[in-house]
């Protein structure tokens, strides 16, 4: 089951469903604006195996250029999509379905520019880290538990604990660039 009431914050157990509705949107999402995107990549918590979250499925569509965005809005809109504009965060094209819970949220952004280089990679990264995936868990608890009905707070509560995990995987790749 997926959605959840805007501004909410509740954390429930991770869902292997949620794998298969990211396939089945990427497939809709594909279908209507698939020339234009270089890639569509399940991100957030729903795609992390193991690991509890919001019950929102994150999607990042990756574009050679945000010349593209344009193009892009009808068709999303005529899927169930609302579109937000940056929303807050530059580079990033934003866009919600589901009302009053919401579903989906897509993240518009560049391929290799650096929204698309913290959401795939910090995914990744606990996807291969254990023991980085139970520390991340013990926090999102901590903050749905702290802030049920703020997810600003929630989401500014787990931003050190990202950047942190971001600015390791730079030094990490650092030589290798």
């Amino acid at each position: 089951m997926i959605g959840l009431k805007t501004g909410t914050v509740q954390i429930v157990p991770y869902d292997p469903a949620w794998e298969r509705l990211f396939a089945a949107e990427r497939r809709r999402i594909d279908a209507a604006i698939g020339q234009r995107v270089l890639a569509i990549e399940h991100v957030g918590s729903t795609a992390v195996p193991g690991l509890s979250a919001k019950p929102i499925i994150d999607i990042a569509i990756g574009l050679g250029s945000l010349d593209d965005v344009p193009t892009c809005v009808a068709p999303l809109t005529e899927l169930g999509y609302q579109y937000k504009g940056e929303n807050g965060l530059p580079e990033r094209h934003y866009f919600t379905r589901g009302t009053p819970g919401r579903t989906h949220h897509l993240h518009m952004v560049v391929v290799g520019e650096y929204q698309w280089s913290t959401l795939v990679p910090f995914r990744d990264h606990l996807r291969r880290n254990p023991e980085t995936l139970a520390q991340y868990q013990q926090l999102k608890e901590e903050l749905a538990a702290r802030f049920p009905h703020d997810r600003a707070a929630y989401t500014d509560g787990k931003a050190e604990f990202i950047q942190a995990i971001l600015r390791q995987l730079r030094q990490v790749e650092l030589p290798n660039q």
